[in-house]
C-alpha cells in the first residue's frame, strides 16, 4: 500500500471491519429489494448457483429465494462473467456497463490461450459467435463445436474461452433459478436484455461505487475486487472529493466523506455466509474480515466453504446435511455465541428451505 501522511486519522481492524460490514449489509439487514442489493453490492460472485441466495438472506430483511428468481426471469439481474475472471449476478444495467470496463482484464485472460489461437481471427470469431448465440442460446460444447468447423487446428478449449472474453455472454434462465436451475446456455447480454451495451464507463463512477459498497479501501483493494490495474490515478482524480485515512500498517485508505463508518464496539450479529461471498474477496487485505491465523480456512483445493462470522470476523464453517445445519467453530464459542448462531441458524432455515425438517448442531472442523 502507498503510505500517506502521519497527518490521516487511523482505523483500526475493528473499526474497518465495522464499516465493511455496515457497507455490506451485514452488520443489520436491510429492507432493500433482492435488485435493489444486487446493484449496491455491484453483483454477487456466483460460480455456482446457489450461493447469491444465502448471500442475500444473510444480508436482506424478509428475503425469499423466489425473490431473486422472480428478478432474474424478468430478467431485471443475470449472470455473467465480470470481476476476476467469475460469473457474477449482476443488474441488467451493471451487465451492461460494468462488462465493458472489464474489457481489459478478460483481454489479459485471453492471452493466455493465444497458442491455442493462432491463425484465429478474433473479430470474425466474435462475429461468429454472436450470430450462434442471439440466434439460441448454445452451450459452450455447442459454441465450441461450431467454432471448430471455422478453425479445425485451434484448441476447442481457447476457442470458447475467446467466446466468452470477446462477447458479453449471460447464462440464460431457467440456469440460476432457485430449485430449477439447469444446464449453462448462453446468449449475448444485448440480445437477453433488448438494448445495447455503451461504451465502457469512466472508472470514476465506479471506484465510488466501490468504496459505497466496499470501503474504506485501498487502490489495491479495488484493483483485487476489479481485477484491474493502474487505478491510482483514478483515485488520484477523485481524490479532493474523497477522505483518507491509514490502516494500522501505515497503508492509505480512501473513502467517501459522508460514509457510514460505525463505532469499533458497535455490536456484530453472526452472519452464515456462501463459498466465495463478496465480503471475503473484494479487498487485497483482507485482516479485516479474516484474522491472521485463520488465513487460508476457508478453501482447500478448488472446494471453497460456507462461513460463519461471529463478532464480525470470521469464525467457522457450516454446511447442510440431511436433517442437519452444521456449524463447525474454528475456536470455542460461548453460550451467548452458542446460542446466537443457533438463532441465526433457524432464521436462515426458515428463508431458505421453509417446510423442511432441518435442526441445528454444532460439529468440529477439521484441522489443516
Amino acid at each position: 500500500m502507498t503510505k500517506t501522511t502521519a497527518t490521516a486519522p487511523v482505523l483500526g481492524t475493528r473499526a474497518l471491519n465495522r464499516a465493511t460490514l455496515d457497507r455490506q449489509l451485514l452488520l443489520r439487514r436491510s429492507p432493500l429489494s433482492a435488485t435493489a442489493a444486487v446493484e449496491h453490492l455491484l453483483g454477487l460472485q456466483a460460480q455456482n448457483v446457489k450461493p447469491p441466495y444465502y448471500a442475500l438472506a444473510a444480508r436482506l430483511e424478509g428475503f425469499r429465494p423466489e425473490q431473486l428468481s422472480a428478478a432474474m426471469g424478468a430478467r431485471d439481474v443475470v449472470r455473467i462473467v465480470t470481476m476476476r475472471s467469475t460469473i457474477h449476478t449482476h443488474t441488467a444495467e451493471d451487465a451492461l456497463t460494468l462488462r465493458p470496463l472489464v474489457q481489459a482484464a478478460r483481454d489479459r485472460e485471453l492471452g493466455q490461450f493465444r497458442k491455442g489461437l493462432v491463425g484465429v481471427d478474433l473479430d470474425r470469431l466474435a462475429a461468429i459467435s454472436r450470430e450462434l448465440v442471439e440466434v439460441e442460446p448454445r452451450t459452450m460444447k455447442q459454441l465450441r463445436e461450431a467454432l471448430l468447423t471455422e478453425w479445425p487446428d485451434a484448441d476447442p478449449f481457447a476457442l470458447s474461452i475467446a467466446a466468452r472474453c470477446t462477447l458479453p455472454l449471460v447464462q440464460v434462465t431457467p440456469r440460476g433459478l432457485w430449485g430449477r436451475s439447469g444446464q449453462v446456455a448462453l446468449t449475448t447480454a444485448e440480445h437477453w436484455l433488448g438494448r445495447p451495451a455503451g461504451p465502457a464507463p469512466a472508472p470514476d463512477a465506479t471506484v465510488l461505487r466501490y468504496l459505497a459498497a466496499f470501503g474504506p479501501a485501498s487502490v489495491k483493494d479495488m484493483q483485487t475486487w476489479a481485477g484491474l490495474t493502474r487505478l491510482r490515478e483514478v483515485f488520484e482524480r477523485l481524490r479532493p472529493r474523497l477522505v483518507t485515512f491509514r490502516d494500522e500498517s501505515g497503508g492509505e485508505l480512501f473513502d467517501l466523506p459522508d460514509a457510514s463508518r460505525p463505532d469499533a464496539d458497535t455490536p456484530a450479529p453472526p452472519r452464515l455466509l456462501p463459498e466465495f461471498d463478496n465480503l471475503l474477496l473484494s479487498h487485497a487485505d483482507r485482516s479485516r474480515v479474516v484474522p491472521t491465523d485463520l488465513k487460508g480456512r476457508t478453501w482447500q483445493g478448488n472446494q471453497a466453504y460456507c462461513t460463519l462470522l461471529v463478532d464480525g470476523f470470521l469464525s467457522g464453517l457450516w454446511k447442510l446435511e440431511e436433517g442437519a445445519l452444521v456449524v463447525e467453530p474454528f475456536g470455542r464459542l460461548t453460550k451467548a455465541q452458542r446460542d446466537e448462531v443457533t438463532a441465526e441458524g433457524e432464521r436462515m432455515l426458515t428463508a431458505m428451505h421453509d417446510g423442511e425438517e432441518y435442526a441445528v448442531r454444532f460439529g468440529t472442523v477439521a484441522q489443516p
